[in-house]
């Protein structure tokens, strides 16, 4: 078969996708279809992206470390924008087709979860949600074995003479290392005399900032449509959103904010 656009981006398999729920069909539950679907092919994209940018870390190219981080921060900059495209659905709206999904909630998604591994958080949440699907459970664990990218930015620094400590995991709940008063001393000297990996350290930061702000946005969108009830599949809803609002990935970066 000859290939086309249709078949090599399997448009009618992917155009079937989208099965609603609701009785009888609400116009709203496409949109809430089709903007959670597109989030997990961006969140693939991450993963992807994550792929690369540690290999290429590993292998000392700064300025294809940057140029991946970069169209990282993109496709962040992307999903958060899309919350406004969501917001354009009323409470009453949300609330027309909220009763037929059941226990889906966004926070069993499998690939955020193992964004935020990758960023160094754990949770045992992280494992109970899916306890019932061993194939996802495997798949977390698998994640936490992996280097974080913190892990392979400090291993990188040290492959180029820098006396960086690689940092400890000691935590089993929220990041897992500890930030490093010795680390920042020496992230201060790289910021103040290495032009290029303190464009590196700033593009960090800057993924950071904004994953703290896809979740301001998100935690927002949530408490304009549903307030305080409770999410679907139980969870905790706002307030256990509005807890994951300040988590910093890469707190050493920031820690030396003051002293530059």
């Amino acid at each position: 078969m000859k290939l086309t656009y249709n078949n090599y981006l399997k448009i009618d398999e992917l155009l079937a996708l989208q099965q609603l729920q609701s009785e009888p069909e609400e116009h709203d539950e496409m949109l809430f279809i089709v903007i959670h679907q597109t989030y997990e092919l961006w969140f693939k994209q991450v993963l992807h992206e994550f792929g690369r940018f540690r290999s290429i870390l590993k292998e000392g190219q700064t300025w294809g470390a940057s140029k991946t981080m970069k169209r990282i921060l993109t496709i962040l900059k992307t999903m958060v924008a899309q919350i406004d495209i969501l917001e354009t659905m009323t409470p009453l709206e949300f609330e027309s087709f909220r009763g037929f999904l059941d226990e889906a909630s966004g926070f069993q998604s499998v690939q955020f979860r193992e964004i935020e591994i990758l960023c160094g958080q754990r949770s045992d949440k992280m494992i109970k949600a899916h306890e019932n699907n061993p194939d996802y459970v495997r798949r977390l664990k698998g994640r936490m074995n992996e280097p974080t990218l913190w892990e392979c930015f400090c291993e990188y620094l040290q492959a180029d003479g820098y006396d960086i400590r690689m940092p400890e995991r000691r935590n089993d709940h929220g990041l897992v290392y500890d930030p490093s008063p010795h680390n920042q001393q020496i992230l201060l000297d790289i910021m103040k005399n290495d032009p290029e990996k303190a464009l590196l350290c700033e593009l960090l930061v800057d993924f950071d900032e904004g994953m703290q702000e896809w979740r301001y946005r998100h935690v927002k969108m949530v408490e304009r449509t549903i307030g305080d009830k409770r999410g679907t599949g139980g969870s905790s809803g706002v307030s256990y959103l509005r807890r994951t609002l300040h988590r910093r990935i890469f707190p050493d970066l920031w820690e030396i904010r003051s002293e530059i």
